[in-house]
This record gives structure tokens, C-alpha cells and sequence, in this order.
């Protein structure tokens, strides 16, 4: 049985739809993410399957229990939807110490005390915080108060965790460590999780499914690799890093797998592209070719369909292990990431292939 299912679901502000009839399902025990630009409606949506914003169209249902339907007035408060939810500035109470922080769901449910004492030490095991659970709160890290908001969310075993960027306020280096142990814990407990944040690589390296969202409503919705690697649409493609575009007609189509495989024809000749779905002969498409998916080639011709460009390096940008040229080809300025021991120069003339697997091609 689905934990959280979103039927029609709208809020509006004024004028302003935050959210606009936005239809979402997550199983049991999955972990699905909300990912989209600021304002686009992911934090709207997760504070209305928390009650703490009203829907105003469609219903919202938690563990097959409707929480909040706009067409029948029916609205269960936050307190009553057996919820844990994390928040961005992780919400620990200085003049508490780390045990009454983790304690606080519990006392307000007005569990007994060795209930809670017992609960409190679990959850504090669970995030590696045991030791910890005399100290005033105002002493911890931040990754370690955001274990111990999670810690909190977990305590009073809720049918689902949200949690609104949590991540957000730590450094790079210890957002991955934190997000991977998070991860671990979700996935050893089986807690249904609907998770919102901005960063892209974060959204794909946690998620069993992104929800990629835009101005309130759902652009695509699949597991990370299927939404990177074969995007909806040119919005979708653009969130994620800076993929190519390239604008082509297609001269023949063809079915294969669960897929179809075009042959197309650009400014400066034909190759092969996949899609997800049949096109005309004549129609005009647009390509996306990943940076990572181009590769620097010795010879000129096309191999087994490739796209091919000739061009010449305008920039080169070192990141470490890799190097970004952007390289200007009679297609446009083309970005391309390659190790950086094996990148041209600027003012190299170079030969650019990608595989057919690799590009994809939407509408125009």
C-alpha cells in the first residue's frame, strides 16, 4: 500500500498557484525527492503532506488514511498524521539538552518515562549520538544537530520522515557524509521518505525517484538516472548540469526496445539519437548531448551512427581530475568533459563523437 498519495493537489497564494494539480504517489519504505528551483512548489507540497499548509484542490492520503480533502473541508491537523519531519535549520531547542531535544515528541504525547527513556536511547544509537545526550545543544556541530533532528523525527516511529533541505546548511565535504549515512539508516529502518532540496547531485545520489518540479506543477518523475539521462523536456535537461543542444531533423525513425532510434540530420551531417517516442520524418528535434558523453576523437569519420563535429578548443577550465573545454564547432560552442591528462589545449582543432546511446533527442 502506498504511505503518501497526492491526488489533484493545489495551493495558491493570491494570485500565485504554488502548486498547481500536482498528482504524486511513494511507496512504502522508498525514498522520493522533490527537486526543483527556488519557488517552484516542493517545499509547498512537503508542508501540506504535514499539514502545516492547507491544500486548496484534490486530497492528500498518508498510510491509505485521507489526512486533508479541499472539496470535503476534511483537515487533520500535523500532530495526527504520524509524521517525523526534519527542517533546514534543524529546529534544536538551545536551552535543552540533547536527550529532552529527542525527548520533546515523546513528552508532548505524554509517554511514560521509561518509554522514553527507552525510545530517546534507541534513536540516539541509531544516528551515533549516544554519547552525546547530556550535552547542552548549543555544544554540538552542525552535522551533529542534524542528527539529533533526526533523531527527533525518528523517536516516536512516524509512518513517514519529510525532511526540507536538511542538508543545505553544511559544508560540501560533510553534506555527502551526512547524506550517505542518512541514506544507510533510511534504508536499514524501511521509513518511507519524501525528501526536498535544490542540489541535483544530492537529489540523484539519495533517491530511489526524483520528482523534478517548475513553477508548481511536475515536469518528470522517475528514478535519477532515467530523469538525467532521458529528460522530458529541455526544462528537465537544464537543471541538470549544462548539457548541449542541438538542433537537427529527423530522417527516419524506428522502434527499439522500449524506445525508438532516430536517424538525424544537423548542420554539419547525419547520425543516430535515441527517444522516447516516435517521430516524423522532417520533424525537428533538439539533441541533448551530456558534456561527460562527448569524447575527443583522431579520426573524422562516424563509427556505427555517432554524432560527429569538427571544432576548435576556445576554453578550458581545470576541475581536478577533469577538464571542461568548450570547443566551437559549426553546430555552435559545444561543452565537453574529458580527464584533464587527456584534454587538448585552447587553440587545438579537435575531432568531437557521441555514441547514438548517448544523445536523445526531444521536441523542438
Amino acid at each position: 500500500m502506498p504511505s503518501v498519495v497526492l491526488q489533484s493537489v493545489g495551493r495558491r497564494f493570491g494570485e500565485v498557484a504554488a502548486v498547481d494539480d500536482v498528482d504524486l504517489t511513494v511507496g512504502h519504505g522508498e525514498f522520493v525527492t522533490l527537486l526543483g528551483p527556488s519557488g517552484c512548489g516542493k517545499t509547498t507540497t512537503l508542508r501540506m503532506v504535514a499539514g502545516l499548509e492547507r491544500n486548496d484542490s484534490g486530497h492528500i492520503a498518508i498510510g491509505g488514511k485521507v489526512v486533508s480533502d479541499a472539496p470535503a473541508n476534511l483537515f487533520v491537523p500535523p500532530d495526527q498524521r504520524n509524521l517525523g519531519m526534519v527542517f533546514q535549520s534543524y529546529a534544536i531547542w538551545p536551552h535543552m539538552t540533547v536527550f529532552d531535544n529527542v525527548a520533546y515528541p515523546l513528552s508532548v504525547r505524554r509517554a511514560p518515562k521509561s518509554v522514553i527513556g527507552e525510545r530517546v536511547a534507541a534513536a540516539l544509537r541509531l544516528v551515533e549520538m549516544e554519547r552525546f545526550a547530556d550535552r547542552p545543544a548549543p555544544m554540538l556541530s552542525g552535522g551533529q544537530q542534524q542528527r539529533v533532528a533526526i533523531a527527533r523525527a525518528l523517536v516516536f516511529e512516524p509512518e513517514v520522515l519529510l525532511l526540507d533541505e536538511p542538508l543545505s546548511n553544511l559544508d560540501a565535504r560533510l553534506r555527502a557524509q551526512m547524506g550517505e549515512e542518512f541514506r544507510a539508516l533510511q534504508r536499514r529502518l524501511d521509513i518511507t521518505t519524501l525528501y526536498v532540496t535544490h542540489d541535483q547531485e544530492e537529489a540523484m545520489a539519495l533517491s530511489d525517484r526524483v520528482v523534478v518540479m517548475q513553477r508548481g506543477r511536475v515536469l518528470q518523475d522517475g528514478p535519477p538516472e532515467t530523469v538525467y539521462r532521458r529528460p522530458a523536456s529541455r526544462d528537465v535537461a537544464s537543471f541538470f548540469g549544462t548539457p548541449n543542444f542541438i538542433e537537427a531533423s529527423v530522417r527516419s525513425c524506428r522502434a527499439d526496445g522500449d524506445g525508438y532510434v532516430l536517424e538525424i540530420e544537423g548542420s554539419e551531417g547525419r547520425g543516430a539519437c535515441r527517444a522516447a517516442r516516435p517521430f516524423e520524418p522532417g520533424s525537428a528535434v533538439v539533441v541533448v548531448v551530456r558534456p561527460e558523453d562527448v569524447t575527443l576523437a583522431a579520426q573524422q569519420a562516424a563509427e556505427n551512427g555517432q554524432l560527429v563535429w569538427q571544432g576548435k578548443v576556445m576554453a578550458a577550465t581545470f576541475r581536478g581530475a577533469r577538464r571542461t573545454l568548450v570547443v566551437e564547432t559549426g553546430t555552435g560552442k559545444l561543452a565537453v568533459e574529458c580527464p584533464a591528462n587527456r584534454a587538448a589545449a585552447i587553440g587545438d582543432g579537435v575531432t568531437l563523437r557521441v555514441d547514438a546511446g548517448h544523445a536523445w533527442a526531444i521536441a523542438a
